[in-house]
């Protein structure tokens, strides 16, 4: 898990600090010099409560070690929650079968400083019922290209298995799973999800821009603080 306020996105960067670097940072003195793998490259200022990362080591660890050496290091914008010894066949990334992220936004006149970090604050009231209704649309597999700022892998189409907004008092969360999702597809559904629920765009017409395959068609992109990855599965 992270905050990802403090750090230039997930990849080292020299001069920079990001969560790869910080991490294979502290690897170093219990495994040597390591090159790691993240199940899901988050855009910067994305935060995690259950990102994979794998390496491999040549030097025998005693993992519960590892992990209090870690955390020590890395507290307190980043926690090791688990470690496991894994085949040689696994990877972070390309093992993975599915990820789900939340997006959060606190929806009231005044801002809550304490969840300011790790939320969009939207003063105007949001119909949540009219958010999920649009979003319902663009379960199943669909080309992404009007939610996406670019093409990872040759291809927009993406398979989105489950997409539901709820309100809980003035937070309001957008629950989203894929198989995978590509550059900035989540902050692009929520941004257009929250002008159908300011009343400025009719659910009825997501679909629609999903349809016609056209970046310029969805209505911008949401601020990163708000979206976290949740969690990774595997077969």
């Amino acid at each position: 898990a992270y905050d990802r306020n403090e750090f230039h996105g997930d990849a080292r960067q020299e001069g920079r600090p990001t969560v790869q670097g910080e991490l294979e940072t502290a690897l170093v003195h219990r495994t040597g010099e390591v090159k790691t793998a993240v199940a899901g490259r988050t855009d910067a200022g994305v935060h995690a409560t259950g990102q994979v990362v794998s390496f491999k080591s040549d030097v025998p660890l005693d993992v519960d070690a590892l992990q209090r050496s870690l955390n020590r290091q890395l507290e307190p914008e980043i926690a090791v929650y688990d470690i496991t010894e894994v085949d040689d066949s696994f990877h972070a990334r390309f093992s993975a079968t599915g990820r789900r992220y939340r997006y959060r936004i606190w929806n009231a006149p005044v801002h809550d400083p304490l969840s300011v970090r790790i939320t969009w604050h939207v003063r105007e009231p949001l119909d949540v019922g009219a958010m999920d209704r649009a979003v319902a649309g663009l379960v199943g597999t669909h080309d992404f290209a009007s939610f996406c700022r670019k093409a990872e892998g040759g291809t927009t189409v993406r398979e989105v298995r489950r997409a539901t907004w709820q309100r809980d008092g003035s937070g309001v969360e957008l629950s989203i799973a894929a198989r995978a999702f590509c550059h900035n597809m989540v902050r692009s559904i929520v941004a257009t999800s929250v002008e159908v629920g300011r009343g400025r765009l009719d659910p009825a017409v997501v679909p629609e821009i999903l349809g016609q395959h056209d970046r310029t068609k969805a209505h911008g992109s949401a601020p990163a603080r708000g979206l976290t990855l949740i969690e990774v599965e595997y077969p």
